[in-house]
């Protein structure tokens, strides 16, 4: 087999260019398609031991794309929030972050702004998936005529890629030919821990630039539609 490195190079250069030209989509059927935001909170964007300004950085494309989708007339929305329980298990992976009732757990003040805040429906998860143990696949399963789920927000490689690879999955086990999911790349981030640190740390190393273009395309790979950017005309 040859070096990881040698029979790599070619393949780097051909991601770096996919994930630079992806294109962009238009959307038509507001009543047809829902968003569901994952993990904007302040634990992940503002304060923290899991803070990243990697993360915050997509807190106004989010916003942007929130206002795009409700003045064209989609009104399934979903904040998906970390609100763990103080003995998480998942701690024992990642740092304690978003407990149950702190500042860490709520959503970022720009989308509690949101004139239509109140109308967008709030699940809190205790685990990386918005699918286990929070009722949402169910919630989402009952509403037929959804055939558009676009997922925003963090992490790439974490929590959203659980989120769109459980809608895809959820469709191919039952033979859904209609259901479109799909990630917007300008909408999408996770952290980046360079080596050094890492190693200074005693932390996995986690490149971020290179997570994130992999786990986009490997959510392609499954069928997902992975976007430069998504806007809404309805």
């Amino acid at each position: 087999m040859k070096p990881i490195r040698e029979s790599s190079r070619e393949y780097l250069n051909w991601l770096e260019n996919w994930v630079e030209n992806l294109p962009p989509l238009s959307l038509t059927e507001p009543e047809r398609t829902a968003v569901l935001v994952v993990d904007m909170t302040n634990g992940f964007c503002n304060e923290g031991v899991l803070s990243s300004p990697r993360v915050n950085a997509i807190v106004s494309p989010i916003v942007h794309l929130l206002e795009n989708a409700w003045e064209s007339g989609v009104r399934e929305m979903y904040l998906l929030n970390d609100t763990h329980e103080p003995d998480a298990v998942e701690f024992g992976a990642f740092p304690p972050h978003c407990v149950r009732g702190s500042q860490e757990s709520m959503p970022v003040e720009e989308i509690r702004q949101l004139s239509f805040f109140d109308h967008i429906k709030k699940i809190e998860k205790n685990s990386l998936s918005s699918t286990i143990e929070t009722g949402l696949l169910e919630s989402l399963n009952s509403k037929p005529d959804l055939t558009h789920f676009v997922i925003v927000g963090n992490c790439t490689d974490l929590c959203v890629y659980q989120m769109a690879m459980a809608l895809r999955l959820d469709a191919n086990a039952r033979q859904i030919h209609q259901r479109s999911v799909i990630v917007p790349r300008d909408c999408v981030a996770t952290y980046d821990t360079p080596l050094e640190v890492a190693m200074t740390i005693g932390a996995h190393p986690h490149p971020g630039d290179l997570i994130h273009a992999v786990f986009l395309q490997h959510m392609a790979l499954n069928g997902i539609e992975v976007m430069g950017h998504v806007e809404f005309t309805g």
